[in-house]
């Protein structure tokens, strides 16, 4: 099969990998709750417009009737093709598409002050965003283990809390950085 669907219809395969029937509104619970850590969380529509596709397409079965009561469940066919996907498509170099580092790039724009005000934001909310997954990791413990079917989500679970402690600490250094620049500015005048 290959390349032929988006990304996110593969993420959304996967989320159904679990052995449990979701409505479409569950599902987009399941990614706001998994996905958004590491990935884009889609939008309510695009995982109805995505569901769609992977109905007509046979990779997800339904049952019931109406968008709210219908379920949706991964088909043999979809297991297949998601299977194709992570064995056969390369899965590309990640790009920082990072915000602050933009924002961070243009510090010379505003002062030094304000620059650091958006570091230290930017590690408040890291550490709020670590909480929230340190939540998930804990719902995980238990089923997490080699051979059991969470093993992976917290495999992934323990990288982004890795990536959130890495990412604090260099914007912390960042934040320190700037802030013996700014000393340093105000001895020289």
């Amino acid at each position: 099969m290959g390349q032929d669907l988006p990304v996110t219809s593969y993420a959304l395969l996967g989320l159904l990998t679990f052995g449990d029937e979701l409505t479409g509104y569950e599902l987009k619970q399941r990614a706001d709750a998994t996905l958004r850590f590491y990935w884009v969380s889609p939008a309510m529509s695009q995982v109805y417009s995505e569901l769609a596709r992977l109905t007509e397409r046979g990779l997800v079965l339904t049952r019931g009737g109406g968008e709210r009561s219908t379920t949706y469940r991964l088909s043999a066919k979809g297991r297949r093709a998601l299977e194709s996907w992570m064995r056969g498509t390369d899965p590309g170099f990640s790009v920082l598409k990072h915000p602050v580092a933009l924002r961070l790039l243009l510090g010379h724009v505003v002062d030094t002050p304000t620059t650091i005000a958006m570091l230290e934001a930017h590690v408040a909310a890291l550490d709020a965003e670590r909480e929230a997954l340190v939540q998930v990791r804990e719902g995980l413990r238990g089923a997490d283990a080699p051979g059991q079917r969470f093993r992976h989500p917290g495999l992934v679970a323990d990288w982004g809390l890795d990536y959130f402690d890495n990412e604090r600490r260099i914007v912390t250094s960042l934040i320190e950085r700037l802030h013996e620049e700014e000393l340093q500015e105000e001895g020289d005048a």
